[in-house]
């Protein structure tokens, strides 16, 4: 470890060394990011999963900066030119721009036109401009030189512009400029077509560079990829030229001074400020990347933490026209009873023959929820629904549809339900999220979900990686019970690989497992991967601990707690239990069993809420049984609905109607908002009030503060 690198990650982060240090020991001994952050709090002072992450990540590239440094170091001294100066310049960088700055004058160059006049001679002329000479005049300067006045000057101006360009402080200081003074500007293309007015708001626009919102970047990016938007940075050239004059011209009274000026013109035109600007939108587009993956990485993780409507039986609806409605009927654990097709709408319109198959269906198998996709038809859908419903106690609820697609045609899906269509599948999916959404959506691709922001247009290994982090970490915080989990889920428990799942699988299927010591049997499981995985596998079992996120690890001294406490593990679900816990000491107890409070505060609190699933205690979806359509709003009309997305801008919040209602950043708070994030989480059921209903284009703008 390079205690270097851990103290400047200290600085930057704002965490203790101690806790960085802790963290990359762990982190060398094999140990994931969900076990670290669970089970080895007492180590690193109760770090979360986000900024163990951001310890290992922050530490690779600082590992990756030091080792380009030591190369440049080593480069540049092989060719005989390093110097303590060069060295320290070097040293003091902080990012790779930085480095190949300083790097550029010492790298083997292509060829160019300064590389060209150099072969020719010209190298002492451009020296002796560059001392700015008063006697004598420019025609005795360049003469000698085998070729004629103007072609030995251009020559030696080349040169000039090359060096100028080559200067790291001069990069730098342009860069930084141009990024604190100058515009990020887009323009509609002559002869472009933009259709549906996608990049309207982009036509004549400009933003300071320094306060780009990213998603301005990300849009300007993508309408220039698709030839509708040129883009580019505004910046005034003439005040760069004459700082850079006032930086290389030593003396104003030498006959040189036009020709430098004129280099120092090129330099910036054909050299410096092409690949600064190529730079600086490199820099913008990354840190805009960056921002939307955190967007999608929050509101993937609000979306797998829906809260699960359990205890219900389901029939999963998937509307459709001409094909159909499939309807998919699940018991209490998501096990599919019954498939069946009807037809309500055009061109069949067999309302009375499909509501009587619903209603059959329904009291059949006593269904409490009907689960309704939201794709094609499901306006039509949820108007038949609720009449066919009426008078009985079933409610109805929408879902989200992106992905069942997906899903439904994949392999995973033809091997859970081989002899059914792709649209009885969706169905049983559809049904299946109400019930357990994070069980089902983990066999779906995140980027399918429909909740990502300009998802297309960001870094797709950092996206990949970010939302794979961002599920593991939930699927680990809730835990799974072994014994009925998909592979699909189990593939994101900590420290377990493909193989190890399929032979998991194998041994529960010749026989459920009865105790986690159980997993220790299954070959490929090794005491590494029995620690890392066995906290986050639940077994419901003879010991009631097996069902609980208390790690083996810590069963002795949980049995010790209980000693103390007086309590026996058999009355785990009794009041009088419960309110022993609540009132114990965690401080001395601590002490007493010569333990730590982190693990002592998680033991009571998981013997406090045995099976405790984080998601119960979340806001449960709007179940409903009347249809709410657009000619029923009015302006100031208070109304409860669900966040289903959330963008820089503001949030899509379902209120019952086809599409979602916007609350725009500025309508959500009665102060400044930066962040809507700041404000609503995907899933959150929030008070919204009508601001506006546009019933040509079907939209309803939404406001969180009460209007006046």
């Amino acid at each position: 470890m390079n205690n270097n690198i851990i103290e400047q990650l200290a600085s930057t982060l704002k965490i203790s060394t101690k806790q960085i240090g802790e963290v990359l020991s762990l982190l060398s001994e094999g140990a994931t990011i969900p076990f670290i952050a669970r089970y080895r709090k007492e180590r690193t002072g109760n770090l979360n999963e986000d900024q163990i992450r951001a310890i290992e990540e922050q530490y690779k590239y600082q590992e990756n900066l030091l080792k380009r440094k030591e190369d440049v170091i080593r480069l540049i001294d092989e060719k005989g030119l390093l110097t303590e100066e060069i060295k320290n310049s070097v040293l003091a960088c902080t990012k790779l721009t930085e480095i190949e700055d300083v790097y550029r004058p010492y790298k083997e160059k292509k060829k160019t036109k300064a590389t060209e006049a150099i072969k020719a001679g010209l190298e002492p002329l451009a020296k002796k401009i560059m001392a700015f000479p008063t006697k004598g005049s420019m025609e005795t300067l360049a003469s000698g030189y085998n070729m004629d006045v103007d072609k030995a000057v251009e020559g030696a101006s080349y040169i000039i512009a090359e060096w100028i360009s080559d200067n790291a402080n001069t990069r730098k200081y342009i860069r930084n400029y141009v990024y604190n003074n100058g515009l990020i500007t887009s323009k509609l293309k002559p002869k472009a077509v933009d259709e549906n007015k996608l990049y309207e708001m982009y036509y004549n626009f400009s933003e300071r560079i320094k306060y780009a919102k990213h998603f301005h970047i990300l849009a300007m990016n993508r309408g220039e990829d698709q030839k509708i938007l040129s883009v580019g940075l505004e910046y005034d050239l003439d005040y760069i030229q004459a700082n850079q004059e006032n930086k290389w011209i030593k003396n104003k009274e030498s006959y040189v001074v036009d020709v430098v000026k004129a280099s120092i013109k090129d330099s910036l035109k054909r050299l410096i400020m092409p690949s600064i600007e190529r730079e600086i939108r490199s820099e913008l587009t990354d840190n805009a990347s960056r921002k939307a993956i955190e967007t999608f990485q929050a509101n993937l993780e609000n979306l797998l933490l829906t809260r699960p409507v359990k205890n219900s039986r389901v029939l999963g609806f998937d509307p459709a026209f001409r094909t159909g409605c499939k309807l998919a009927v699940l018991d209490y654990s998501g096990a599919l009873l019954e498939i069946a097709v009807i037809y309500p709408h055009e061109p069949h319109n067999d309302k009375a023959g499909s509501a009587k198959k619903m209603l059959e269906l329904i009291d059949k198998y006593n269904i409490d929820l009907i689960a309704i996709g939201n794709g094609t038809a499901s306006r039509e859908s949820e108007k038949f629904v609720s009449e066919v419903i009426k008078g009985t106690k079933v409610k109805y609820v929408i879902v989200s549809e992106a992905g069942a697609s997906v899903y439904s045609a994949s392999s995973l899906a033809k091997e859970e339900f081989p002899d059914l269509t792709v649209e009885k599948r969706s169905a049983v999916s559809i049904g299946r999220r109400i019930q357990d959404p994070l069980s089902e959506l983990v066999k779906i691709d995140p980027k399918s979900i429909g909740i990502g922001e300009y998802q297309h247009d960001v870094n797709q290994k950092e996206l990949n990686e970010s939302l794979d982090f961002t599920v593991s970490k939930v699927v680990n915080e809730v835990g799974v019970n072994v014994n009925t989990a998909s592979k699909s889920i189990l593939k994101y428990i900590s420290g377990l690989t493909k193989s190890v799942i399929e032979k998991i699988y194998k041994a529960k299927e010749e026989r459920a497992f009865t105790s986690r010591e159980d997993l220790k049997k299954v070959k490929g499981i090794s005491d590494k991967v029995y620690e890392q995985a066995v906290g986050f596998l639940r077994v419901k079992g003879a010991n009631p601990l097996d069902n609980t996120g208390i790690h083996p690890e810590s069963y002795e001294l949980t049995n010790k707690l209980l000693k103390e406490l007086n309590l026996d593990i058999k009355d785990i679900n009794s009041v009088a239990f419960k309110d022993v816990l609540s009132k114990a000491n965690v401080k001395e107890l601590s002490m007493k069993l010569e333990s730590d409070t982190f693990t002592i505060e998680d033991i009571i609190k998981e013997l406090s809420t045995p099976g405790l699933d984080p998601r119960d205690s979340l806001e449960a979806p709007i179940l409903k049984s009347d249809i709410l359509e657009l000619k029923d709003l009015k302006v100031g009309m208070e109304l409860q609905g669900t966040v289903r997305n959330v963008t820089s801008f503001g949030a899509f919040v379902d209120i019952g109607l086809h599409d979602d209602g916007l609350v725009h950043i500025s309508k959500m708070a009665k102060t400044f908002v930066k962040d809507p994030k700041e404000v609503v989480n995907v899933g959150d059921i929030v008070t919204v009030y009508v601001c506006d209903v546009d019933k040509d284009k079907q939209k309803v703008a939404l406001s969180l503060i009460p209007l006046s």
